[in-house]
């Protein structure tokens, strides 16, 4: 497996990649991929990575600037991360997280946050202590994690991107 940086001639297949890991999932907005290209769009995208698996792309993982309590703190969002369903469980997306976080780190981000499953960001050093709000969601599926400093305090907004999923009837992961 290699991972590397998306090029022009990844984005189809990241699209297609998205659209079909997250089409099962019921907390899933079904605007994932346009998300991606939206924040690719508007200059957002600070890291978009692919897993490469026998010359075909398997998985793909984006981070983009965010805001907690109206200020930007050099925080960012991990999200979406998708892997081919065929692929799943193979330790791609661990791969694509490690990564990821490790080039933060090297841009000096201080901390990044997502919404997602505990049991499996944990083992990154994801947590979440209540400090971080977002939309009314439980405050233990919104976690972060620090590189620098302290955690920032108060509710998290995405890049305008994501403001493609924000809707009453969206499903809560």
């Amino acid at each position: 497996m290699i991972i590397r940086s998306e090029t022009p001639d990844d984005e189809d297949a990241i699209h297609s990649i998205i659209l079909a890991a997250f089409a099962p999932a019921s907390y899933a907005a079904g605007s994932e991929a346009q998300i991606i290209r939206e924040l690719r769009k508007h200059g957002d995208l600070t890291i978009s990575l692919v897993a490469q698996v026998d010359k075909e792309i398997a998985g793909h993982i984006a981070f983009s600037p965010v805001k907690i309590g109206g200020r930007h703190h050099d925080w960012f969002g991990l999200g979406p991360v998708a892997v081919r369903p065929n692929l799943q469980g193979c330790g791609i997306g661990s791969e694509l997280v490690g990564r990821g976080l490790a080039l933060l780190k090297a841009q000096s981000a201080r901390g990044c946050v997502l919404l997602g499953k505990p049991a499996f960001y944990k083992r990154f050093g994801f947590q979440s202590n209540g400090t971080i709000a977002f939309d009314g969601l439980p405050t233990r599926l919104v976690q972060h994690l620090v590189f620098a400093d302290e955690a920032p305090v108060g509710e998290l907004t995405y890049a305008r991107a994501f403001d493609l999923v924000k809707s009453p009837s969206r499903p809560k992961p």
